[in-house]
Formats: C-alpha cells, structure tokens, sequence
C-alpha cells in the first residue's frame, strides 16, 4: 500500500480504542459506504512528528474520493492490523503532536485486541455494532 494513504505506529504499545456513542456510530454508519454490520466506530490517540501534516495526507486521500487512508498497527499478539480512518484531528499538546483518529474496528480486530486480556466480552459490550 501507498505511504501517502496510511498513518503507521513505528514503535510503541498497541493503541487503545475507544467506543464512539451510539449516536455518533449511527451518524458515521449512514457517512461511509457500506460498513460491515459487524464493525465499530472507535477513536484513538496516538503522537505524531508532524501532525498538521499527517492530517492533510488524509485530507489529500480523501479528496481523491476513491481513495481511502488507513491506519496500521500491531495487536498485542503482534499482528498487523490495517483499519479505515473515518476522520481525523491534531492536537498540540506540550509533550508534541497527538492525532485523534475515528476508525472503523472489524469484529475480529476487535477480538485481536482484547485476546490474552480475559475481559473480551466485557470491551465489546461497550462498543456499539454500526
């Protein structure tokens, strides 16, 4: 895949995503083109060298319209994970540049991520399904 159409973790933790409300899921839902009905809508924070510019390479994807942006890290079973970022924003912070990514989480993402913590059913309940 093209560099310039995915954000990638180089280093560090696997992230922690959080449930999206179930209203914002449903507005998202109606937003992208056909999502699976067994994904969720989940943000994330990461830290960025250059946030500004990370979020105009997505802006640059999407204004292709037929191209997407991703973002890639690995599980904690050390996997790849490839997901679409539905949207995007940088915030400076004083420790540097933190992105807020809006992802779309497939079912067995999300098992991927919870496996080896013992609580899988308790973290899906708190996502709502699109």
């Amino acid at each position: 895949m093209n560099e310039e159409r995915k954000i990638t973790i180089i280093e560090g933790p696997t992230p922690e995503f959080e449930p999206v409300q179930e209203d914002a899921a449903d507005y998202w839902a109606g937003a992208l083109e056909g999502p699976s009905p067994q994904s969720y809508i989940a943000v994330t924070r990461v830290r960025a060298l250059n946030g500004p510019a990370l979020v105009e390479r997505c802006y640059r994807a999407w204004r292709k319209r037929r191209e997407g942006m991703y973002f890639e890290f690995r599980t904690p079973l050390g996997l790849v994970q490839r997901v679409p970022i539905v949207a995007v924003r940088y915030v400076p912070t004083e420790e540097g540049d933190v992105l807020l990514l809006w992802v779309v989480l497939p079912l067995e993402v999300m098992e991927q991520l919870t496996q080896g913590r013992g609580d899988e059913d308790e973290d899906l309940d708190e996502f709502p399904p699109l």
